[in-house]
């Protein structure tokens, strides 16, 4: 796996991931995380909630763009330097959610490039949104 370089790269560039969130997942990053917050894993708890069900943990969508950002644009190689999110909408078990990034601005001079950072559902609804700064590998 290689990632790309500062040269290889544009704006309007663009990579996706897409996973279906499973229940196993959701118990795994509670376990992983230590977040037993009773919304992501207690159904009882959960119905008396906001969302009437439970929840995928916030972060957990943000680490599909992470999997973008390291595996695919700018790819192996890169070192992850900043993300600003915004949670816009829940991510239920069930939930299909797609990770796409997408180039910004290059900046050749400091070896940077800025992304457009953003999660969607199975419907199209944007459940995440961000930018995200990475350093591409050298060479």
């Amino acid at each position: 796996m290689t990632g790309k370089t500062i040269h290889d790269m544009k704006p309007g560039d663009g990579a996706e991931f897409t996973k279906t969130v499973s229940e196993s997942d959701v118990y795994g990053f509670a376990g992983i995380t230590g977040d037993f917050n009773p919304a992501h894993i207690d159904e009882e708890y959960a119905k008396g909630t906001f969302f009437k069900k439970r929840i995928a943990h916030g972060i957990l969508s943000a680490g599909f763009i992470s999997t973008v950002l390291g595996t695919r644009l700018p790819g192996a190689g890169a070192v992850y330097m900043k993300q600003e999110l915004s949670f816009l909408a829940p991510v239920y078990i069930g939930d299909t959610i797609t990770a796409r990034v997408e180039v910004m601005e290059v900046h050749v001079e400091k070896n940077r490039v800025t992304l457009k950072t953003t999660c969607t559902n199975q419907d199209g609804r944007v459940v995440l949104d961000g930018t995200a700064l990475m350093s591409p590998r050298k060479s």
